[in-house]
């Protein structure tokens, strides 16, 4: 069974998956009640790296399997955080802005990414290809993660602290659990270096987008990249990061790219071929 973005639902949700062996979707949450109604299900393939949108410990205890599609997105994330990064240094979208009014650059000079210290929150997959695309650029990479690092690409593994503290640019790629959940919040980004930068292509839920609002709004951060946010796109439009200085909104587009999109397809199926043979891959 195959869901798409019509089927968010939990009355669509539990009628299409009541005979159901397998569920395939991507982002969209799955509701726990759904799992109740699906008497035959023993598989769910989801077509995404994070899987907190999926009711993963009720299906452990009905003995459903659940796989993802690690690693499709790993090179189009970090590339778009390095974009952030650059676009944020150099006020590209300011000095656009003033560009299409018939201005000039004055007052908008930029900084270049070489030589900045960035830290990395989260030194999974992904934390650790943005690293090694930061030392390209000659930057001093530090890094938070719960267990050991072994990276060529992070010169340093720092706690949580430490990193807020000796950043310039503070890139977030933890996943969204219990732990996580509010991680980045109005203490946290108090810690941060006056004028340094915020990316999080992570998920919304680890960061306190009201108190990174009034960091930006205040002056204390120089600027901030969000890709995540607490719901999925579309935003509502008084939400708090939508009004704020230096700041690049993007309607969760990171894992977004042709080449992307179609290995995901190939680990999807790769992951649905593997479970049929009795050998799950990808388990979650």
């Amino acid at each position: 069974m195959l869901f798409r973005s019509k089927d968010a639902s939990l009355e669509a949700q539990a009628e299409r998956s009541k005979d159901a062996d397998v569920i395939m979707l991507a982002n969209m949450p799955l509701h726990a009640s759904v799992l109740e109604k699906a008497p035959a299900l023993k598989f769910i393939d989801v077509a995404f790296t994070g899987v907190d949108h999926i009711p993963v410990e009720e299906a452990k205890k009905k003995g459903i399997a659940v796989s993802n599609a690690s690693g499709y997105a790993t090179q189009a994330v970090a590339e778009l955080c390095i974009g952030f990064m650059l676009q944020l240094l150099r006020n590209v979208n300011q000095t656009e802005q003033r560009c299409r009014q018939s201005g000039t650059k004055d007052g908008l000079v930029g900084n270049l990414l070489c030589k900045k210290t960035v830290g990395i929150v989260g030194a999974g997959a992904i934390g650790k290809r943005t690293a090694a695309l930061c030392k390209a650029f000659g930057c001093t990479v530090i890094a938070y993660s719960r267990s050991k690092i072994q990276d060529p690409s992070i010169d340093e593994q720092v706690t949580l602290e430490e990193v807020l503290k000796r950043s310039d640019i503070v890139s977030l790629h933890c996943p969204l659990t219990p732990e996580t959940k509010g991680m980045i919040g109005r203490e946290q980004i108090g810690l941060m270096k006056k004028g340094a930068f915020l990316v999080n292509t992570a998920r919304g839920g680890v960061l306190d987008s009201t108190a990174l609002s009034e960091a930006l709004q205040e002056g204390r951060l120089g600027g901030a990249a969000c890709d995540v946010f607490e719901t999925e796109p579309p935003l509502p439009t008084e939400h708090p990061l939508l009004h704020c200085p230096n700041t690049i909104v993007t309607p969760h587009i990171a894992f977004a790219s042709v080449e992307s999109l179609e290995q995901r397809a190939d680990i999807v199926f790769e992951n649905l071929y593997s479970w049929l043979d009795g050998k799950q891959i990808n388990c979650i």
